[in-house]
Order: structure tokens, then sequence, then C-alpha cells
């Protein structure tokens, strides 16, 4: 080596110590002090605990770090190559430190003032996966024998394969990714084993800087470095200038968005995991969950897509906060999360209580702020389905005749409460069912003030629903704030034959060996009303449906599908919602402003809830056999008249002619029941 100056050694020292990739000569100068951390020893880098659907499906990650391990043999040859054509080009010839990169690091620096690296993959390894005892921030020469020896010691005990190996699993990728496999998944929505070539060389381009050549960010920038590594790989023959070439002229395509599928299920399933004593932060779980992947996509865009709907409406109040609005110009601040339209969304089986979707939010990269479990919201007239289920329990049938009218209730206090209704209208007698249909505010609160608001209460617990409720008059009409996910779930009685049901993500975890660690006992079923009750039930919110406050809905899901349900809107149109059933699931959507604002002039869950549980619905029996409620013993039906809520004659129009649901002993020509007073006119307090 004629063309290295003779320099002193403590200058020699600071020359390699300038070199970025910590290169040295080979360590015969000196002996490095032994390692009591075994630098050497490829260890298990942390794993995610990976969040699967019931069908295996990824829908999240969690731990303290984004990392899936691979089998290099799973990999394509040029996976690996393009990280060693780039990175180490010599990798299978040196024994962990490369004395001629070393060398012509030394010569660049010397003559041409041109620092560049001569770390090996092997160093880097060391580097990357024992940083706490070789820090490759120190630039002594101390640190630097210690990784060359960690590295010469490395390679006598592991394979190259098992070295290129560790790396590809070890290193970041930016954006909280580690491993290729991550790496893969992020940037290409695709496992690493699916990897192109010029994919491949997209992420090799990465360890350099993984900010600066971040190819989503920086597609250009990625590309240029990406060309680089293919002609590299040419070069050393691991690829023809053909393929090359080839991989040259495509251009850098990353997947639009790399948020995870299901985030607020994934922080659920976690804080439940932990609860039950499974350390899943620490990586290396399976949590197998309830959801239904398909059906939380669908769940999710359904959400985002009805907001960004809403917020280009004429009389909108909130800000313009759609994810396809136009950047910001220049200063301009971004919309305070608040003030951002949100909504929640549940689907879950009747039958058990299993969530197959849950939607916490319009965008969780916004705000992870989980609204159906964490939000607390008035329900609005949504809540009356449990006012008249009491009334069904305690004998009045759905033809009975009551008032909508004016009223005035003198509370404890002295106020005096009179509640109207979204239209401003007062519609006289009508068939309870048909009050339920349009949704008449008066008649609720006649019909629990009548049966006793603690009765409805204990209904409504029976269902599930934990939330107080308080014991005024306004809480028929869902004046107490519900947790969208216990509200929901208490719905499902209604569905199932009256049986209450738990909200349920978790069907098991298991450990990196399979065997399972948690596995939740099957819930208890505890009957929450008559069966018969919720079938009537039933039956009167699919007028609710059909030809009621919720008909947006009816016309975006097929008419093979029986659909029931009930609508709510709260005071000031601040809180809009849809909650109903199919035979299959159970679905309910919550819209809103954070902190409590109307939402528009005229705003209702008819018509802004309701089209969005519609094509949730819609999603979920696509391409699915058509089930159908059928009744339980203990009813009864006959044909009446709409109108009059009579048996209909021969007199009756066809269009007024409806089959209607009795508990057996209140059908027209059965003993008189007890409920009267409901014909004789409004009711006086």
């Amino acid at each position: 080596m004629r063309w290295l100056p003779l320099l002193p050694a403590a200058s020699l020292w600071g020359l390699l110590s300038a070199l970025p990739g910590g290169g040295l000569l080979h360590a015969q100068t000196a002996v490095p002090q032994p390692s009591t951390g075994e630098p050497w020893r490829i260890i298990t880098p942390p794993q995610a605990t990976l969040v699967l659907a019931r069908d295996g499906t990824l829908i999240g990650e969690i731990g303290r770090e984004r990392r899936l391990s691979i089998a290099l043999r799973t990999l394509p040859r040029y996976v690996g190559q393009a990280f060693i054509a780039v990175e180490d080009k010599r990798f299978y010839q040196h024994d962990g430190v490369d004395l001629v990169g070393v060398a012509g690091a030394l010569k660049d620096a010397v003559t041409k003032g041109d620092i560049r690296g001569a770390s090996t993959i092997t160093q880097l390894l060391v580097g990357n996966m024992h940083p706490d005892v070789i820090d490759r921030r120190d630039r002594s020469p101390a640190r630097k024998l210690r990784e060359q020896a960690a590295a010469r010691e490395m390679e006598r005990r592991y394979s190259k394969e098992q070295i290129l190996e560790a790396v590809l699993n070890q290193l970041p990728f930016g954006r909280g990714a580690f491993g290729i496999e991550m790496a893969a998944r992020q940037y290409f929505g695709k496992g690493a084993a699916d990897l192109t070539l010029a994919e491949a060389a997209s992420l090799a381009s990465m360890p350099k800087s993984p900010v600066l050549y971040d190819p989503a960010r920086y597609p250009d920038r990625n590309r240029e470095r990406r060309n680089t590594v293919l002609a590299l790989m040419a070069d050393q023959g691991y690829i023809t200038a053909a393929q090359a070439s080839a991989a040259q002229r495509e251009p850098v395509r990353t997947v639009s968005r790399t948020e995870r599928l299901a985030p607020w299920i994934t922080d659920v399933v976690r804080v439940q995991a932990e609860r039950a004593g499974v350390p899943v932060m620490q990586g290396g779980y399976r949590i197998v969950t309830t959801v239904d992947a398909a059906l939380q996509r669908a769940t999710q865009q359904a959400v985002s897509r009805g907001i960004d709907e809403i917020e280009a409406r004429p009389g909108f109040r909130g800000e313009q906060c759609a994810r396809s609005a136009a950047p910001a110009g220049p200063g301009a601040k971004p919309p305070r999360v608040d003030a951002c339209l949100e909504g929640a969304a549940v689907v879950l089986d009747p039958a058990t209580g299993e969530v197959r979707a849950l939607v916490g939010g319009r965008d969780y990269a916004r705000s992870s702020y989980n609204r159906a479990v964490d939000g607390n919201r008035q329900p609005g007239s949504s809540f009356k389905a449990f006012v008249y289920a009491q009334a069904l329990a305690q004998g009045l049938p759905a033809n009975a005749l009551v008032a909508d009218t004016a009223l005035r209730i003198r509370l404890d206090n002295g106020q005096v409460y009179s509640p109207d209704n979204a239209d401003n209208r007062f519609l006289g007698t009508l068939t309870l069912r048909e009050a339920l249909a349009r949704s008449r505010n008066p008649v609720a609160v006649q019909l629990a003030l009548s049966v006793g608001m603690d009765s409805v209460t204990a209904l409504a617990r029976r269902a599930g629903l934990r939330a107080p409720i308080a014991p005024y008059p306004s809480s028929a009409l869902g004046a107490s704030v519900v947790q969208p996910l216990d509200f929901v779930a208490a719905f499902a009685a209604f569905d199932n034959g009256g049986v209450a049901v738990e909200p349920r993500f978790i069907a098991r975890v298991e450990d990196r060996t399979g065997r399972p660690v948690l596995t939740p006992p099957a819930p208890s079923l505890r009957p929450a009303m008559d069966p018969r009750v919720a079938f009537i039930m039933r039956d009167m919110m699919q007028d609710v449906v059909e030809r009621g406050t919720a008909t947006a809905l009816r016309r975006l899901v097929p008419s093979r599908i029986p659909v029931a349900g009930k609508t709510g809107t709260t005071n000031d149109n601040t809180d809009v919602w849809f909650v109903g059933m199919t035979p299959e699931y159970v679905t309910g959507v919550w819209l809103g402003f954070d902190t409590p604002a109307m939402i528009s002039p005229g705003a209702v869950g008819g018509t802004l809830a309701a089209p969005i549980a519609g094509h949730i619905i819609a999603a979920a029996h696509e391409g699915r056999p058509t089930r159908v409620w059928t009744p339980p013993p203990g009813v009864v039906s006959a044909e009446l008249d709409r109108v009059t809520g009579k048996v209909a004659d021969a007199n009756t129009p066809a269009d007024r002619r409806y089959t209607e649901w009795f508990l057996l002993g209140t059908e027209p020509g059965a003993l008189a029941w007890p409920w009267s007073l409901f014909r004789l006119g409004p009711i006086g307090f």
C-alpha cells in the first residue's frame, strides 16, 4: 500500500473515526476487550403481536416495534442480493471485516478528501442488534475495534445466510416499520415474498436514510437510488443488464394508505388482553378476533365516505375536514379535531355478541379517540325502542290508539316540561305502530310516564345498557347519555328473541408456537325481555324502515333483506343515530362533533346516519343467503286497517291493510286490556 502516506498514530485513528461506516484495518494492532454483552450473538428481535380477523386476515399489530421476522429461504433471491449489492458487495468473501473496503475508504479519505463508509453487513447487524454494547454513534477507535471483533466472531459462529436473514429482519425502514416483511407490507401492501425486483431495490435503498428515501413520500428520490441499486446488482452479476433496465423503467408505486385495517379494534383487544394478564406489548402473540375483515373495511369506508358527503351539503356547520379536500395553502392552519364531524359504527352478531366490525371515528390518523367505546352521547329517539317495548310487555297492543298532542308536565322542581316534535306539528290520534314509525315525541313521553320510567330503565339495563338513565320524562326521548357500543349491543335483544348479549372482540390469544394462552369463556346469555315482545317490537321497527323515518336506508338495501331499526336525533340537531337489525346482524351508526354542536339545520338520523347504516348492511349481506324472522309461540296475527287500528273488513282499501301481531290475549276480540285511557285523549300531568 505505497499510496498510504505515513501518519502519526493519533492522526490515523482520527481518520478512522471520521469514516461514517466505521471501517477498520484488521485488529491485529490492538486486542479489544471482550464484550460482556456478547455482541456477536444473533438474538430474536422484538416482534409485533398480530391482531387477526376471524379468517386470519391481518388487521393490526401491537408492540414496541412493528416487526414480523421472516425466513430468508421464503424470499426471492434478489431481495437479499439487492441489499448486498448496495451495502456490502464483498459480503461472501470477507470474514466480517472488509479489508479491501477499509483500504479503499482510507485511500479516498487521504488522497481525495472523500469520506465514505466501509462497514460490512455483519458490522451493521452487530451495531443494530446490540446498540447497548456497540454504540455506532461512538466514533472512537475502541468502539470500532469492539465492533470488528464482534463481527468476526459472529461470522465464525453463524453462516452468511443466517447473518443476511438477521439483518433483513432487524433493519428499520421508517414510519415505525422494522424488518423487510413489515416494510413490504407498509409500502407496497404485500408480503416480502411477493416483492418484485424493483420493489426489493426500493427497499434496499432505504437503510442509508429511511426518511430521505421514503418511497411513498419521496418517490423520485427513491427511484433514483433504486436505479443505482439495480445497476450495482447488474454489475455484480446478480441480475442481467436487461432485467436491470426493465426494473429501472418501472415507476415507484406504493400503497395509497398505510393505516391499519382495524386500529380501534386493535386498541380494544390490546387493553382486554393485558387486563387478562397477557403481555401482548412484548410481542410475539397472535390475537384472533371476532372481526369480519371485509365487513370492517366496508364499515370504515361507509363512515368516512358518508361524513365526507355530509360536509359537502349546504348548511353544514362544521369545518371541511374531508380527506379528499385540497391541501391547505401556505400558513393555513389544519382544522381543529373537535370541529370535524365524527362518526362511530358497530356491527355485531345478535346471537353471540361477537363484534364483526367497529369504527371509532372517521380517520384514526387524525384522531385515535374511540367514540364507539369511550364516547358518551345522547341517543335521542332511538331510545324509544325500550319505552315501546315496556308498554308492549305490560299489555298494550301495537294497534292501541294514542294521542300525539301537546303536553304540559310539571316536574319536581316546579318547571313545566312540554315535549314537541321535530316537525313542530301534532298529528292527533295514532296507533302505537304509527307513532313509532313517525317518531312522535309526546307519545313516547306518555308511554314512559304510564308504565313508569323506572320500568323502562330496568328493561334497558336487562338488555345490557350500563349507562345510568335519569328518572325524568325527557329520558324517554334519549336525553341520558349512552356508550354507542353498549347501546347497539342492547338492541340485540330485539333481534335474537329477547336475550341480552355482551360485546365480544377476542376469540383466542396464541403464543408464537400457536399454543392458546387466552380463550375467553362462552358468554352467559341472560333473558332481557319476553321473546314475544321482542318479536312484535322488531316488527314495529320494520315499519320505521319501510315507511317511517328510515326509508332512506330501505332504498339502499335490497328488498329481499328484512331490516328493522330506529332513528335518533337530539335537541338542536347535535347527535344523529340509526340502530337497526337484520336476522344476521345488529348495526348502529352515530354522527356528531366531539364538542356537541349543531351538524346542520334539520339534520336528523334518518337522512344522515341511516344511509351510512344502509351501505354497511348492504355490504354485510352481499352474496349471502336471505334469512327471515319467524314468530315465536304465543303471538297471533290479524289483518287490520292501518288508519283506524281496527280489524279490516270488506270496505278497507288494500293499501291500508296490514298484518298486526299481538300477545295472546290482547288480540281483537279478546278480553279488553287496561289501556282505554289512551283512547280517551291525551294524558294531563
